[in-house]
């Protein structure tokens, strides 16, 4: 239950499913989330892709290899909603822009999180993907996406980490930053691992 009304999780997820507010999309609405009552791990991240649009499973492209690599965990293990919780900045595909993907439609997040993540009571680690998610709920930071991944530290107290998008364009960022692979994903394995033994 959550303190929005008392509306169980599996309505609110349905509920989600099925939100066509957005009718301009390109491809059209079709919200890609997972979670589970008893997940104890929440993934924030941008938006779905074109192919997440078309599968409908989160993170089933080479951003989810690059984003699970660096958890150390299996598909399976990934795509159990009972485990890890999947909530986006927005729900559906936004969109390809000049430079990429569009990003995450501004009414989504507002409208989807503050119930759904309420319906999440056991949820003890949120990994914010991105500077959309970390915008959002870390604020901003003089240095944007690398001085919040490399503050992880700080961040870890109140149950937050954010981390770069994995998405194969950010190849020169972790090659400019190699305290990325050599402190922070290690950290990363050792959270996501003692959550999901």
């Amino acid at each position: 239950m959550n303190a929005a009304g008392d509306i169980p999780l599996e309505e609110l997820l349905a509920d989600a499913r099925a939100c066509t507010a957005c009718t301009d999309l390109p491809l059209g609405p079709r919200p890609v989330l997972q979670a589970a009552a008893g997940a104890k791990l929440l993934i924030i991240g941008q938006a779905p892709g074109t192919r997440v649009h078309a599968t409908g499973v989160p993170w089933n492209d080479r951003s989810g290899d690059n984003l699970r690599e660096w958890m150390q965990v299996d598909s399976a293990v990934f795509h159990d909603p009972a485990r890890i919780a999947i909530i986006p900045m927005g729900l559906c595909y936004p969109g390809r822009g000049a430079s990429g993907d569009l990003p995450p439609r501004p009414q989504c997040a507002p409208r989807w999180h503050p119930t759904l993540l309420a319906g999440l009571p056991d949820v003890a680690l949120v990994l914010l993907v991105g500077s959309y998610a970390q915008q959002r709920y870390l604020g901003s930071h003089p240095q944007g996406v690398s001085g919040r991944v490399q503050s992880f530290g700080a961040y870890l107290k109140e149950g937050w980490f954010p981390l770069p998008h994995p998405s194969p364009r950010n190849r020169l960022w972790l090659r400019q930053r190699p305290w990325f692979l050599e402190e922070v994903v290690p950290a990363l394995r050792r959270q996501v691992h003692a959550l999901l033994r």
